[in-house]
């Protein structure tokens, strides 16, 4: 398939350039979007392009015009997406180009998470990278033809008058080879696991983790940093079933950079998504809340195996972060933070001018604090300092010669006030409530009440978990979202599986029956609607024509939720005593080895459910 789908990159882009493209006839279609409740596509609901939302209708209107699809993926606080959209969706002329010859769709990714996974897996395999925006087009039947992410605008434009040529010139060839393109998976296979081969896995997802981990910063890569919480639970839990003092370097240094620059944002809690550099100081400003609650998860895990205070310190405050500004009346969490302030400004409410500083601080507090946030030197970014954790209370305090305890005080009522003068800007928030990452904050509020018993995280559990049921369950199937009373977007494997972990959590930290069989009702279903003899789908129906079962599907910033789901049913079973989902469950695991095998590093879900399959429950509880 990637050979064709090379060649297909190479037909379109080689030998184009004479040509001029045919006039087509103008569907009349007009912007759908204005008033959306998706707060990402309302957005786009003044841009001059007619633009579609997923559904049967789209494709409808691209079969009876003939025109290819233009799918656009992305998110409320997605910078280049706004980027993307400023310089060519609002464009007249690239609309009216984009009017006359494709049928356009704009797609909320956390709305269709199916749809977007799936075309992020042909953007990877196709162009060697996958992100935000993700536009793709597709043929009138739905199969995904050639992908490509933000572009500026003429090369933005040079592709849809390529493409569009192509399309004139010969679209049968085209459609021929996207419908190729699609490969099923092999479906179960025998319900027992060789014990060897797992070793094997976790052998080289080991190797691998060492081969690609930065050595100086953490983390893995050496460009943009991503926090890459799946694979370092599962490195984690390794480190717990064999104390390798290499493995406790590696994850000791990613986790104390992570939330001692720039990841971490010092004055309010929390992480932002990603960094654009290797040394974790320049963040793309977007807070999501399913990093959050996997990281809240994450460094709790830690804290509790290390004994690091400062661990449990940054957990406590993402927790509260997530408290404090994501939480809703209802009990759920809404799903991200803007990385564009009230100002249109990328990172502005997070960054301080040197001038507010010194409105804002005493002339002592400016004294600590200029050194311990990193502040010393001209700000980094355009539009003010980032506050960092460059330098230690104790550096600072034989700096200055001041004592630590004055420090420490001196840094506190900064923080403080700082947090008041910035809660006087305004920062958009995307306020939909997604099943999937609730059903992770309810895990990461679970771990924090087993914690700290006496806290309050166990009632704000309660309220996610009462959100869930009574808002987003029907007793038959789960709802992605609900808006003023209406399901938003189609759910998806993803809300299954990560809704039946923290439920199962929630079960086991109560010892309820009835919340235990709430889990198995969920698994069943997600059983029932999502794998099928060739493998896991993404959702249980779609519009992609080219859709097929996967046996084993990635990590990502997400688990993978066949690895959860699998992982989930797996410990199920051993509490309910059912060996029936037991034996489904390992038959699904033993599946998809040629893929495992080839890169472990991006599967350690499946393999985290491989090891708690041949290992006591004792030991398979510690994922």
């Amino acid at each position: 398939m990637l050979l064709r789908l090379q060649l297909l990159q190479l037909f379109l882009f080689g030998f184009l350039a004479g040509l001029v493209p045919t006039p087509a006839s103008s569907a009349d279609l007009t912007n759908q979007l204005k008033n959306h409740s998706s707060p990402y596509l309302a957005l786009h609901g003044e841009d001059p392009v007619a633009w579609q939302d997923w559904t049967p209708g789209a494709i409808a209107a691209a079969r009876r015009e003939n025109k290819l699809l233009f799918v656009s993926i992305g998110y409320f606080s997605c910078h280049w997406c706004h980027v993307m959209q400023r310089e060519s969706y609002r464009n007249p002329d690239t609309a009216r180009y984009l009017n006359q010859h494709f049928v356009a769709v704009k797609v909320d990714r956390e709305l269709e998470p199916a749809l977007d996974a799936r075309l992020i897996v042909f953007a990877e395999k196709t162009q060697g990278v996958g992100g935000w925006p993700l536009n793709v087009f597709l043929t009138p039947e739905g199969h995904p033809l050639y992908a490509v992410l933000y572009l500026p605008p003429a090369e933005f434009r040079q592709v849809l008058t390529k493409l569009q040529t192509l399309w004139q010139q010969d679209p049968d060839s085209l459609k021929r080879v996207a419908r190729e393109a699609a490969v099923g998976g092999e479906g179960p296979g025998e319900p027992r696991l060789a014990q060897k081969r797992v070793q094997q896995y976790v052998d080289k997802v080991l190797a691998n983790s060492h081969a690609n981990a930065d050595p100086f910063n953490g983390g893995f890569g050496e460009e943009s940093k991503f926090p890459s919480v799946p694979q370092l639970q599962f490195l984690l839990a390794q480190y717990r079933r064999n104390a390798d003092p290499e493995l406790k370097a590696l994850l000791v240094r990613t986790l104390d950079n992570m939330k001692r620059y720039g990841l971490y944002d010092h004055i309010g809690g929390g992480f932002f998504r990603y960094t654009v550099d290797p040394g974790w100081r320049t963040p793309h400003f977007e807070k999501m809340l399913y990093d959050n609650a996997q990281l809240a998860s994450l460094y709790l895990a830690a804290a509790r195996l290390w004994h690091r205070q400062d661990y449990e310190h940054v957990a406590r405050e993402t927790l509260e972060f997530m408290t404090g500004t994501m939480r809703r009346p209802e009990g759920g969490l809404i799903a991200s933070l803007s990385a564009i302030d009230g100002n249109n400004v990328e990172g502005g409410y997070y960054l301080w001018h040197p001038n507010e500083l010194q409105q804002v601080l005493t002339r002592e507090e400016l004294n600590i604090y200029l050194p311990l946030r990193d502040m010393t030197d001209a700000p980094a970014f355009d539009d003010g300092h980032l506050p960092m954790a460059s330098k230690t209370v104790a550096e600072v305090a034989s700096l200055t010669g001041l004592p630590e305890s004055r420090v420490e005080a001196l840094l506190s009522s900064a923080d403080k006030k700082l947090r008041v003068a910035r809660a006087k800007r305004t920062l958009p928030v995307d306020s939909k409530l997604l099943a999937g990452w609730n059903g992770l904050a309810l895990s990461a509020y679970i771990d924090a009440a087993r914690m700290w018993p006496d806290s309050s995280y166990r009632a704000l559990a309660m309220g996610v978990r009462d959100y869930i049921m009574e808002t987003l369950w029907d007793g038959k199937q789960l709802r992605r979202s609900v808006a003023a009373g209406i399901a938003v977007g189609q759910s998806s494997l993803e809300d299954y599986a990560q809704v039946a972990k923290g439920l199962l959590d929630y079960a086991i930290l109560t010892g309820n029956k009835r919340d235990m069989q709430n889990v198995q009702k969920i698994v069943q279903t997600a059983w029932d609607r999502f794998y099928r003899k060739d493998g896991w789908r993404l959702s249980a129906s779609t519009l992609i024509q080219s859709e097929t079962g996967q046996d084993a599907i990635a990590d990502g910033p997400m688990p993978s939720p066949s690895g959860s789901l699998m992982h989930t049913t797996l410990i199920l079973a051993r509490l309910i005593g059912d060996e029936a989902l037991q034996r489904r469950a390992l038959a699904s695991l033993n599946s998809g080895h040629q893929t495992i095998a080839a890169d472990p590093f991006w599967y350690v879900g499946h393999i985290g459910a491989m090891r708690t399959a041949i290992e006591p429950p004792n030991k398979a509880a510690a994922r």
